[in-house]
C-alpha cells in the first residue's frame, strides 16, 4: 500500500503512530488482529503489517509518499507574506468564479477556506487596535510630560507599531491552535499556480510512480493498493494516469486506488488545470484499476460525495469511475463518539484513517491489510444515492490526446 498524504508539514511517522493505535482499537472492535513491524522495502518510509481477517493471514508493506519537505518549504513565508498570499489566493478563486462555484457544491470546504482569511484579517484588526492605543496611550503621557508635535506623534507610533507586530508574531506563533496560517498555505500553495501543478511537486510525482511501478512487477504480490487523502487524492489521480499511460505489465498485481476526503475541485476548478482535469478524464475510464471515492457529509473539510470527475464537468460517456460511497460518520460512529468528534474539524478529516465503533462497510484497516482487494471488496457496492454527479466548474478544457 502507497499512501500520499495531504498538505502536512509533519514527519511520516505521525501515520505509522496512527496507523498503529487506531488498527489495534480496530481490531479490538472488530475482532480480527493487527500486528505492526520494521519496514521491509526500499521506500523513503513506512512499516510491516501482519493480519488475521476472516481465516486468513495477511502480509502487508505500508509506504509513505513523502512530500513533507516540500509543504515546509511552502510555509516559509513571513507575516506579511502570508498576507499577501492571503490577497492573491483570493482574487484568484473570485476573479476566476472558482469560488462562486464551489459553494454550490458544499458550503463546509467552503467554509474552511474561508476561515484563515477572516482570522487573519481579525488578528490583523486586533494588532493594529493595539497599535493605535499604545500610541494614543503613549501621546497622552507626552502631551502631559509638555512634550508635542509631529516628532513626538512620530516617537510614540514606533511603539505602537512594535507593539501591533509583536501581536501578529504572537498570533503565528501559536498557529496551532488557530490553524490560520497553516490553512492559508495550503489554499496559497493550491492556487499558486492557478490550478497547475508546481514544478518541484511534478518531480517528486514521477518517483511516486516510479515507487508504484516497481511494486507492480512483483508477481508475488495481490495487489498495489494507493490511497490519496485530502490534497494526496488529487496527486494520486495524477500519479497513476501517467503510470498507466507509461503502460503497465501484463502479469501483475491488481491496482486499486483508494480517496478519502477528497478536495479535487479546490484545484480542478482553478482556469489552469488543465493537467488536473485531463488525468481525471483520463483515469476514470481504465479498467486497469479500481478507483473507489471515500468521503462523509459530517467531514467539513471534504467535499462530500462530490464526484471528482463529474463536478468537474470532464465525465466521458465510458465514465467508468470513482465509485463514490459515504463513510457515514454519523452511523458508523456511536452517539457518544460522534459528540465528541462533532466539532473537532481537523480530527474528523481525519477520521477515515482511524477506528470507527460501529464499522459499516468501510473500514481503512480491512482494506488496507484484509485479504481483498480493493475491486473485490465493493464489487457489489451501489454509489451513494446522495451523491453529486453534476458538471459544475466553469473550467472543463483537457489536453487534446
Amino acid at each position: 500500500m502507497f499512501y500520499i498524504p495531504g498538505y502536512d508539514p509533519i514527519h511520516p511517522r505521525r501515520y505509522r503512530e496512527l496507523y498503529r493505535k487506531e488498527g489495534a482499537e480496530q481490531a479490538m472492535i472488530s475482532g480480527y488482529s493487527l500486528a505492526l513491524a520494521a519496514k521491509r522495502t526500499k521506500g523513503p518510509y513506512g512499516w510491516h503489517a501482519t493480519a488475521e481477517m476472516d481465516g486468513m493471514r495477511v502480509e502487508t508493506d505500508l509506504e509513505v509518499l513523502v512530500w513533507s519537505d516540500i509543504v515546509r518549504g511552502s510555509m516559509e513565508a513571513t507575516i506579511p507574506g502570508t498576507y499577501w498570499q492571503l490577497l492573491r489566493t483570493a482574487w484568484i478563486y473570485i476573479s476566476s468564479g472558482a469560488l462562486r462555484r464551489l459553494m454550490r457544491l458544499r458550503k463546509g470546504p467552503v467554509i474552511a477556506a474561508l476561515y484563515p482569511v477572516g482570522m487573519l484579517l481579525v488578528q490583523a484588526i486586533l494588532a493594529l487596535l493595539l497599535a493605535w492605543g499604545v500610541a494614543q496611550a503613549l501621546g497622552l503621557l507626552a502631551g502631559l510630560a509638555g512634550l508635542g508635535g509631529s516628532l513626538a506623534a512620530l516617537l510614540c507610533s514606533v511603539p505602537g507599531l512594535g507593539a501591533g507586530y509583536a501581536l501578529l508574531h504572537w498570533f503565528k506563533k501559536r498557529d496551532g491552535k488557530f490553524f490560520a496560517y497553516y490553512l492559508m498555505h495550503d489554499y496559497a500553495h493550491t492556487a499558486a499556480h492557478h490550478g497547475e501543478m508546481a514544478p518541484e511537486l511534478e518531480v517528486r510525482m514521477r518517483r511516486f510512480r516510479e515507487l508504484i511501478s516497481e511494486a507492480l512487477q512483483d508477481k508475488e504480490l495481490d495487489e498495489v493498493l494507493v490511497v490519496g487523502h485530502s490534497s494526496g487524492a488529487h496527486l494520486g489521480v495524477s500519479v497513476l494516469a501517467d503510470l498507466i499511460r507509461a503502460g503497465l505489465p501484463a502479469d501483475r498485481p491488481a491496482l486499486g486506488f483508494l480517496s478519502l476526503g477528497q478536495v479535487v475541485p479546490m484545484v480542478s476548478f482553478l482556469p489552469r488545470a488543465l493537467r488536473l482535469r485531463t488525468d481525471l478524464q483520463y483515469l476514470c475510464q481504465r479498467e486497469e484499476l479500481a478507483w473507489v471515492d471515500v468521503t462523509a457529509p459530517g467531514d467539513g473539510c471534504a467535499f462530500a460525495l462530490c464526484d471528482p470527475v463529474a463536478v468537474s464537468g470532464v465525465a466521458p460517456k465510458g465514465k467508468r469511475w470513482p465509485l463514490v460511497i459515504s463513510a457515514a460518520f454519523t452511523q458508523t460512529l456511536s452517539p457518544e463518539r460522534w459528540r465528541q468528534l462533532r466539532w473537532r474539524f481537523f480530527r474528523l478529516h481525519f477520521q477515515y484513517l482511524c477506528a470507527f465503533d460501529r464499522p459499516g462497510d468501510y473500514d481503512y484497516f480491512r482494506i488496507t491489510a484484509g485479504p481483498l482487494t480493493l475491486a473485490d471488496r465493493y464489487r457489489d457496492r451501489n454509489p451513494s444515492r446522495s451523491r453529486i454527479d453534476l458538471p459544475i466548474s466553469k473550467f472543463t478544457s483537457v489536453a487534446a490526446e
